[in-house]
């Protein structure tokens, strides 16, 4: 292969990671908007309802503590994802990954117990307006946390070998911008339903 054929195809490649990422933080915009309107909507309507402090009080603040620290220790191992990739590291990839998956997964099973501990108590998104906009805005976070893992997934099955990581390493920047993202959410969720 000559040199201006792997210039071209270098060229071509980096130009894709680059309409990927501008595609991504159109996406993110757009995901800003929806949680950004639900968020301010229940800021405000937190200000009038004083009640709601009660109903916060049925939220495990050390529950959502622990899920706050799995979703920032995924972030952390969704960084090394990205630096193995930089490396043509697989085995440290697949790793890294894994655990990003994991961790993922992890935190949805807990949110799973918190669903039903709630339901025990007869908290369901029709008890009030505080447990509509928690249900609504933690199953949200939940199924972007879901399309993540998906995400994450399909990444780990096509570059968990030396060839693939080079071939579509590159997307672990993408799916890492995703993944802070969902994390970042969450960072604004907690406080605001759990110690609010």
């Amino acid at each position: 292969m000559s040199s201006a054929t792997v210039g071209v195809s270098h060229e071509a490649e980096s130009s894709a990671v680059s309409s990927g990422k501008l595609a991504l933080w159109w996406f993110l915009a757009s995901e800003i908007m929806v949680f950004g309107s639900v968020l301010v909507s229940f800021v405000l309507l937190r200000l009038t309802h004083a009640e709601w402090s009660a109903e916060v009080a049925h939220n495990n603040a050390l529950v959502g503590t622990i899920n706050t620290l799995i979703l920032l220790t995924s972030s952390f191992t969704m960084v090394k994802v990205h630096t193995a990739y930089k490396e043509r590291d697989a085995a440290a990839f697949r790793r890294y990954m894994g655990a990003t998956i994991l961790l993922g997964l992890v935190f949805l099973t807990v949110k799973g117990f918190e669903y039903g501990a709630h339901f025990e108590e007869g908290l369901l998104p029709d008890k009030s307006l505080f447990w509509g906009f928690y249900f609504g805005m933690t199953g949200l976070h939940a199924l972007h946390i879901l399309a993540g893992i998906a995400a994450n997934i399909s990444l780990f099955a096509v570059a968990r070998t030396p060839e693939g990581l080079a071939r579509f390493g590159h997307r672990a920047e993408l799916n890492g911008l995703y993944w802070h993202f969902v994390d970042v959410v969450w960072i604004f969720l907690f406080p605001l339903l759990y110690l609010g």
